[in-house]
């Protein structure tokens, strides 16, 4: 496997800024074929009469993904979420590659020059694209580009992530999970066009192909998820083999929960709900806990009234930590630094999903979309994650979790049964494109 692209130019990879999912995926990617990440829905990809379009959506989806999760007032935005995501049952295995209206209102934009922008950078350059979001894919394709790489960023998918006439598409799907392919089967993706790689997650988690940083990481986080030494006593010729020597430095030490929101900031009220009840044992130092905001101030400030209305603020720095940055990149960073020390995971089942892999497991928040339901149950059918219960009383059932092991089994499971190499396998397969030569011209 490789992790560079030394003798060929790089593709233009894009993202969409419609949450961190997009951009989170393609971030590693850029770094490690030497590039950046250009967003297709802001400049200077983004053609000048399109970007008004970009930014409606986008506004729209955050202004929905938030509102939803107001009880009660939020159920009717719920229901048209859910609408806008649907992704219909998989089996009985069928055909499922009628075009769906979001299909061919994607088709309307695109005869309306949509990623009119992108289009023009790849006739100048003559480059491969690689897209973590599906409509530069499918606008590519439409134009008769060859060389297209499209990045699943969730378990299963939407039928808008094919094209209206899916059997004659370029596009090269690579894909995080099993079920992904079988979805895209189902559209009437030729099977050839779809290659199972796993989620890109960031290299400096995994550390290469040999996994350096994932079995540091978790070899320390299994003793501080194993207070009891139960599972170390159930299975050291295992661990052994897989990590080597557990930091003993680590016994005793609190476990890190990590509490964070999604791109649009929904959910960032449960923190007023957990909070008061998790006071307790962060004073008593059996849990330490960090909430992150990601780049928005808001959600900051939210989760800062949350800490005074709890009676918090003496320990922020002191096993309570707020973690926000002035931009993705900024963040990406430090949300990768901070995950690194994470023993536990708690969010909406988005994209961070395909985290626990890393041997990190995930306390699922409730799902914003139908996609976010699948995300959730691959997670709990795979041993990785569990589902919250009541926020209120969050301290309870995190340290009954503990005590009984189910978190170090999670943590386990994450490693051992999901994908780790997708970073690798996909920058193989773009490599391996861009060597091959220059994409002729769309005709």
């Amino acid at each position: 496997m490789t992790t560079a692209l030394p003798s060929a130019r790089p593709p233009l990879v894009v993202a969409a800024d419609m949450g961190y999912g997009h951009l989170r995926a393609a971030t590693p990617l850029a770094e490690a074929l030497g590039t950046v990440v250009s967003q297709v829905d802001r400049p200077p990809i983004v053609a000048s009469a399109e970007e008004k379009l970009w930014r409606r959506v986008r506004h729209g989806y955050e202004l929905v993904s938030r509102l939803s999760q107001i009880p009660l007032v939020g159920a009717p935005l719920r229901l048209l979420l859910d609408a806008l995501t649907d992704i219909p049952h998989l089996h009985p295995y069928r055909d499922l590659s009628a075009p769906t209206q979001g299909v061919l209102t994607l088709e309307r934009l695109v005869r309306r020059s949509l990623g009119q922008g992108m289009l023009t950078h790849l006739a100048e350059h003559r480059v491969p694209l690689l897209t973590t979001f599906y409509s530069p894919a499918i606008v590519a394709d439409r134009a008769g580009y060859d060389r297209i790489f499209c990045v699943v960023t969730d378990t299963d998918l939407n039928r808008i992530w094919a094209p209206v006439r899916p059997e004659q598409t370029r596009i090269q799907y690579l894909v995080p999970t099993r079920r992904a392919a079988r979805r895209l089967r189902a559209y009437g993706v030729p099977e050839a066009r779809i290659t199972f790689t796993g989620f890109p997650l960031p290299h400096e988690l995994v550390g290469g192909p040999d996994l350096p940083a994932l079995r540091r990481n978790l070899a320390a986080r299994l003793v501080r998820l194993d207070p009891d030494g139960e599972l170390r006593r159930e299975m050291p010729e295992e661990l052994a083999h897989f990590l080597g020597p557990l930091p003993e430095g680590e016994e005793g030490r609190a476990p890190l929960v990590t509490f964070a929101v999604g791109g649009a900031g929904a959910q960032a009220e449960l923190a007023r709900a957990f909070l008061p009840g998790l006071r307790r044992p962060l004073e008593e130092g059996r849990l330490r806990l960090a909430l992150v905001a990601g780049v928005r101030p808001e959600v900051e400030a939210r989760f800062r009234e949350a800490i005074h209305a709890a009676r918090l603020e003496g320990l922020l720095g002191q096993g309570l930590e707020l973690l926000r940055a002035p931009d993705f990149a900024g963040y990406y960073r430090a949300f990768n630094a901070l995950l690194a020390r994470t023993d536990v995971l708690w969010t909406k089942p988005s994209e961070l999903t395909f985290y626990a892999a890393l041997g990190l497991p995930i306390v699922c928040a409730p799902p914003v979309g139908v996609h976010e339901r699948y995300n959730r149950r691959w997670l709990r059918e795979s041993g990785a994650g569990l589902s919250q219960r009541d926020p209120r009383v969050a301290a309870d059932w995190l340290l009954d979790w503990l005590g009984d092991g189910l978190l170090a089994s999670a943590a386990w499971a994450g490693y051992l049964r999901l994908p780790k190499f997708g970073l690798y396998r996909i920058v193989e397969a773009v490599t391996a494109a861009s060597r091959a030569g220059e994409p002729p011209p769309p005709p």
